[in-house]
C-alpha cells in the first residue's frame, strides 16, 4: 500500500489538517499514524464495491440466470464519478468523498457514509 496521502493536499502537513478536518466534517475520530485506511472493500445491494483513496468508487454485480439448461453468469462494471477523500477506520468505516456538501457534486451516495467492510487496507507508515 502506498504512504499516507489525502488528494488535494500538496504536502504532508495539508494532509495532516485536512484528515482531521474531513474527520470533525464526518464526525469521527481521525486514526493515528499506522492505522489510516487506504482502501476498503464491501458488499452492498447485491454488488461488490471498492473504496479506495484518491480514487472514484467502483465495484461490480455478477448475476446467474439459467439459460436451455445452461448456468450463465454475467458480471456488470459499476463506476460512480464520486471521488474518495479520508477512510476512517471503525465498526462500521465512515468514508468521505468530493460530493455535496463538500462540493457541488452529486451523487448516489451519501457523504459520509458508513459501511462494514470485508478488507481493509492500511496505509504504510
Amino acid at each position: 500500500m502506498p504512504a499516507f496521502f489525502l488528494p488535494r493536499a500538496e504536502d504532508p502537513d495539508q494532509a495532516e489538517r485536512l484528515y482531521e478536518a474531513l474527520a470533525e466534517f464526518a464526525a469521527c475520530e481521525p486514526a493515528p499514524p499506522g492505522q489510516r485506511v487506504a482502501s476498503i472493500a464491501f458488499d452492498l445491494d447485491g454488488a461488490r464495491w471498492v473504496a479506495a483513496v484518491g480514487e472514484e468508487l467502483a465495484g461490480t454485480r455478477t448475476t446467474s440466470r439459467l439459460r436451455r439448461g445452461e448456468l450463465l453468469e454475467h458480471t456488470e462494471e459499476l463506476t460512480s464519478s464520486t471521488r474518495v477523500l479520508a477512510i476512517y477506520p471503525g465498526t462500521p468505516c465512515t468514508v468521505v468523498t468530493d460530493a455535496a456538501p463538500i462540493t457541488g457534486a452529486t451523487s448516489d451516495w451519501a457523504n459520509p457514509f458508513t459501511v462494514t467492510p470485508d478488507e481493509v487496507a492500511l496505509f504504510t507508515g
